[in-house]
């Protein structure tokens, strides 16, 4: 039977989560503070890498096994939209200059920590000089030395949330524009709650991580596929997008501090992109934007319940793209759950779903 649903967050999750409910047969609505290009998200900023093992630098084993998988289900989501999206697997390339060698060495070891498991779902090829330049020309002889992460990719973050824009208003999802609203003022059978560090009010353990982004046009550069930059102090990706664009990030910077992009962080994402090849020395600068991503204390995300109408969605952290069709998928499952048999047995039926870890809640209380 259809429910009504309110969807707070027009961010990736939120259009995501509107969109299948929708698709379903339900009553939605989505609210947004925002307008709908989702300038405001994080999600609009991000470069939207689709890279779980290059993300095992700075992540946990739990966040490689959610991209892996979501890898697997974007084909599908992106089949559904009314129009294209640019979406590539052509792998990650991984490059360090010669004194970073120990970074090199890091990233390995944090590779084989993965497990033999998830490594032969995609094994990381090692390369020498020749083996780089075949896979890209552009790079000619500057690395000596390579990893190669075969199958990972990436999207057009932009068109992707346009096309879901699209989609949401071809279902008939009511869309709620310039509305700043809270759950408690919600008068839906169910509400989720998608909205960020705009839920922090709700969720106290939320809090902000700054990211910095460069965008460049460089024509005279020709990548096919994103690289991760080794660096001690500023490790970077490089993700060349249609048209010539390149998207190049991120600085990590523990504050919610939304003031412009500093000298500092401006300089060492454009050295570093600079060393990668001296040609993106005439590169034009299209923009420098920020963003605070949401993160709870262990850098995961987190599915909850409250007991009663209320699911929040939320600790995308860094990894928002790169995890959401599987944690769409988690969400999706907890909703057909909770409408098929509502609290009873809820608590086992989690311990057996394939990401139990993500969900929370307490045991159903006795009335």
């Amino acid at each position: 039977m259809p429910s009504d649903f309110a969807v707070l967050g027009a961010g990736l999750m939120g259009r995501l989560v509107a969109g299948e409910l929708a698709q379903a047969g339900h009553r939605v609505h989505l609210y947004e503070r925002g307008g709908p290009d989702g300038q405001g998200s994080a999600a609009h900023v991000a470069a939207a890498m689709l890279a779980p093992l290059a993300e095992a630098v700075a992540s946990e084993p739990i966040v490689a096994r959610l991209g892996l998988a979501a890898l697997e289900r974007w084909p599908a989501l992106l089949r559904a939209l009314p129009e294209s999206v640019f979406f590539q697997r052509e792998g990650t390339l991984v490059l360090w200059h010669g004194p970073d060698r120990d970074q090199a060495a890091q990233f390995v070891a944090r590779l084989r920590a993965l497990g033999p498991e998830l490594l032969r779902q995609a094994p990381p090829e090692e390369l020498a000089g020749p083996d780089i330049e075949a896979l890209e020309p552009a790079l000619g002889q500057r690395f000596a030395r390579g990893i190669y992460l075969p199958g990972e990719g990436q999207l057009d973050n932009r068109a992707l949330l346009t096309a879901l824009r699209h989609r949401l208003e071809a279902l008939g999802v009511r869309l709620h524009w310039g509305a700043e609203v809270t759950p408690e003022r919600l008068a839906a059978d169910w509400i989720v709650d998608c909205r960020g560090l705009g839920a922090k009010p709700e969720w106290r353990a939320l809090r902000g991580v700054r990211g910095e982004v460069l965008r460049v046009q460089a024509d005279e550069v020709q990548l096919r596929r994103p690289i991760r930059l080794l660096h001690p102090r500023y490790p970077i990706y490089i993700a060349p997008k249609p048209d010539g664009v390149y998207v190049v990030g991120a600085t990590q910077i523990e504050t919610e501090d939304m003031s412009p992009v500093s000298v500092r962080s401006a300089l060492e994402l454009l050295s570093a992109l600079y060393s990668v090849h001296p040609a993106f020395g005439e590169a034009r600068i299209l923009e420098l934007s920020r963003q605070c991503r949401p993160a709870l204390p262990h850098n995961l995300p987190e599915i909850r319940w409250d007991g009663a109408r209320l699911i929040q969605i939320n600790g995308l952290y860094r990894h928002g793209f790169l995890v959401a069709p599987a944690l769409l998928e988690a969400a999706l499952a907890l909703i057909q759950r909770l409408l098929e048999v509502g609290a009873a047995e809820l608590c086992a039926w989690r311990d057996a779903q394939p990401w139990a870890a993500l969900y929370r809640w307490n045991e159903p209380q006795p009335s």
